[in-house]
């Protein structure tokens, strides 16, 4: 356990990160990054028209690109998900945000369902580019075989490349799965 003057002080630089940025969110993120580490090609889709998760279409602004996903089966029968994102990060007011687990139908996979995202991002990455984290505890309905790992940038949303994993394979485009 990390003494309350360590834990202050790391509060308070924090806060002043993001105060200096322009945002006064201050927030910190658990940062776990992949010890893969591996970024694969990436591709950006900005401003086009695509087949959202769940059918249809929308158009897309983000630009937040999901460029490698590794999803590994654990014992316990859920799974963790290490996705590597790329987004022109500038600071505070436009930096890739949360990433996403979607399910054929259109369903987000959270492990706490108040949280906006399957992994929420805390703060800009303009100096880690680009980056991993790991979620774990993802619990797969029953008769998933693929996802779709998609990513977000605040303020535009959704909109770079996505990754489709097919949790049967060992690998594909842009992913591989650990059994």
């Amino acid at each position: 356990m990390l003494p309350r003057a360590v834990v202050a002080v790391a509060v308070t630089a924090v806060l002043l990160l993001g105060l200096a940025c322009g945002d006064s969110m201050g927030g910190t993120e658990a940062s776990q990054t992949s010890s893969s580490g591996s970024a694969q090609g990436s591709g950006s889709t900005e401003d086009a028209a695509t087949t959202t998760p769940g059918g249809g279409s929308s158009e897309r602004t983000g630009n937040a690109d999901v460029v490698h996903v590794v999803a590994t089966r654990v014992k316990d029968g859920t799974w963790t998900f290490e996705v590597t994102v790329e987004h022109p990060d500038t600071g505070w007011n436009d930096y890739a945000d949360g990433w996403d687990v979607v399910t054929p139908d259109g369903s987000v996979l959270k492990t706490r369902s108040d949280d906006a995202f399957t992994r929420v991002l805390l703060h800009p990455h303009f100096d880690e580019q680009p980056f991993t984290r790991r979620q774990v505890g993802i619990e797969m309905p029953a008769g998933v075989i693929s996802v779709v790992v998609r990513a977000h940038d605040h303020p535009d949303g959704y909109g770079g490349r996505e990754v489709t994993v097919d949790l049967e394979a060992g690998s594909g485009p842009g992913f591989e799965v650990v059994r």
